[in-house]
């Protein structure tokens, strides 16, 4: 059995989905349920005996040790963070928790049921920590893309809480012996993506006739993932990873945020066409930009491809058809997802 942390989640689901559609290894799946955890992602294993879903947070310090005495997982894969920059710059105290001290307290329960197992189980055991190229800080329009020597520099609250806890599972290998390993991946995309993110909130106002927010020029790059080739990658690095390195995790695709937008609506123009013939480009909007908005974001993958073999299936234009299709054909999860909390913090944000 493995332990996956906020396993109900974005990435956290599709990954509990793919690792149960090819694995028969049991998932013990723990989340919050916080705003951006739904178990609607997760509805297909409603009766899959191989998931076990509890709901709790990394920092309670009761619960995680006694399932981990209860269900003896072979590794823990830690999904669970606050992930959104913009809520970081509204509310920071949240990120610190959940993702600092969250991690410090998982790490704490973790190390201390790998000091109970046998001498085999110890060797056969990994923590591995899944983090975001946000923690190097933003490049220039010609600075290499980020490798796994850059230095960090964090530059939201968001990314700084990301950083430490990085550095608190690094220094749990080197001072306590924990096997860990640790990804950094640039942004997913993908089915189950809560819409406060570019590419679900644009789809989610182009269908809507709303309109479609890019904040500043439009012109902040990222280097964009579709998650389930992320999954892949985390599924090599857990099986073949070396303990104590991190693998930088990417898609190999660095575009723009507006020509992302603009693929979206080409994309909506083909299949769902406006029923006044008109491009979903015509509700593109400029906001004012976000503070500290990091420029360019890239990662270079050369060292999982290299050492670990994998590299990413799906090129830009192939996996943001596919995000596509899937919001197209799931309207009713996009419904019961946009709740109220959701349309308050849109309104917030952007209005």
């Amino acid at each position: 059995m493995i332990l996956v942390t906020g396993g109900a989640g974005f990435i956290g689901s599709n990954f509990v989905l793919d690792w149960l559609a090819q694995l028969d290894e049991p998932v013990l799946n723990l989340d919050l349920l916080t705003y951006a955890g739904n178990l609607e992602n997760l509805s297909s294993l409603e009766h899959d005996l191989r998931h076990i879903f509890v709901k709790g947070g990394i920092g309670d310090t009761k619960l995680v040790p006694e399932l981990l005495q209860k269900h003896k997982p072979r590794a823990v894969i830690n999904f669970a963070a606050e992930s959104h920059v913009d809520r970081s710059i509204h509310g920071p105290e949240d990120f610190i928790q959940t993702n600092v001290v969250g991690t410090f307290h998982l790490l704490e329960s973790v190390r201390a049921y790998w000091a109970g197992l046998d001498e085999k189980a110890q060797s056969d055991f990994r923590f591995l920590h899944i983090s975001t190229d946000e923690v190097y800080g933003t490049l220039g329009a010609n600075d290499p893309a980020f490798t796994e020597a850059t230095p960090y520099a964090p530059n939201s609250p968001y990314s700084a809480s990301k950083a430490a806890s990085d550095h608190l599972v690094r220094a749990y290998h080197h001072t306590y012996g924990l096997p860990v390993l640790t990804t950094n991946c640039s942004n997913n995309y993908g089915p189950y993506h809560f819409p406060e993110k570019l590419i679900p909130l644009c789809l989610l106002n182009a269908m809507n006739g709303k309109p479609i927010p890019i904040y500043g020029d439009g012109q902040q790059i990222r280097d964009w993932l579709f998650v389930k080739d992320h999954c892949s990658a985390i599924r090599r690095v857990l099986a073949d990873g070396k303990l104590g390195e991190t693998y930088n995790v990417g898609g190999w695709n660095e575009k723009a945020n507006l020509d992302v937008v603009n693929t979206l609506c080409d994309i909506l123009d083909e299949l769902k066409p406006r029923a006044d013939g008109l491009s979903y480009k015509a509700q593109i909007t400029f906001v004012k930009d976000r503070p500290g908005h990091d420029r360019r974001y890239a990662i270079d993958a050369t060292k999982i491809e290299r050492e670990l073999g994998w590299k990413p299936q799906e090129t830009f234009e192939t996996g943001i058809r596919k995000t596509v299709i899937w919001y197209l054909e799931n309207q009713p999860w996009v419904a019961n997802v946009a709740s109220g909390d959701y349309r308050q913090w849109l309104n917030k944000q952007y209005v």
